[in-house]
C-alpha cells in the first residue's frame, strides 16, 4: 500500500472525487489537501501544500491537477526535493518514474479523459526507480541551482 496526496485547482476540482476512489479501490490510501469546492483558487497554494506533505511524509507520493497540468506541476517543482512530472499517457507517467524517481504525477483535467487517467496513476503507484544510470542524474537535479552561469 501507498500513501498519495492529492490537490488540484478549480479547474481540476471536477476530477478530484473520481480520483480518490480510484486511488482507495487499488489498495492505497490517498489524503485530500484541497480544495473543498469549485471556486476559483490559485493553483501554486496547492501544488506548494502537496509538496510540502510528500516532503514530510518520505515513501509518499502526490497527485496534482488543474486544467492542463502544466501550471500546477510548475508550482510544485518550485519546491526543492519534488520532481512532478506532467504526464499525458502509460508512457510517460512510467518513465517519470522509472528514469526521474518522480514523486508528483500531475495531469491535466481537461487534457486527460478518465480512463487514461485510471492508467497513469495505477502506472506511476507500482512502477519502482530504476537507479542505475539514472541514480547520478536524479542527484544532479537534487543539486540544480540553475544561474547566469549556464552560457
Amino acid at each position: 500500500m501507498k500513501k498519495f496526496y492529492i490537490a488540484t485547482d478549480h479547474a481540476g476540482y471536477a476530477l478530484k472525487a473520481h480520483i480518490k476512489e480510484f486511488v482507495t479501490s487499488l489498495g492505497h490510501e490517498i489524503v485530500d489537501l484541497g480544495p473543498d469546492s469549485a471556486d476559483r483558487v490559485d493553483y501554486p497554494d496547492f501544488a506548494k501544500k502537496c509538496a510540502h506533505a510528500v516532503l514530510e511524509d518520505k515513501g509518499s507520493f502526490g497527485i496534482l491537477v488543474c486544467g492542463t497540468g502544466i501550471g500546477i506541476s510548475i508550482a510544485a517543482n518550485k519546491v526543492p526535493g519534488i520532481r512532478a512530472a506532467l504526464c499525458h499517457d502509460h508512457y510517460t507517467a512510467k518513465l517519470t518514474r522509472q528514469h526521474n524517481d518522480a514523486n508528483i504525477l500531475c495531469f491535466g483535467e481537461r487534457v486527460v479523459g478518465k480512463g487514461v487517467m485510471e492508467d497513469m496513476i495505477e502506472v506511476f503507484a507500482n512502477t519502482e526507480f530504476e537507479g542505475g544510470r539514472h541514480a547520478g542524474r536524479v542527484e544532479k537535479i537534487e543539486g540544480c541551482s540553475f544561474g547566469s552561469d549556464l552560457g
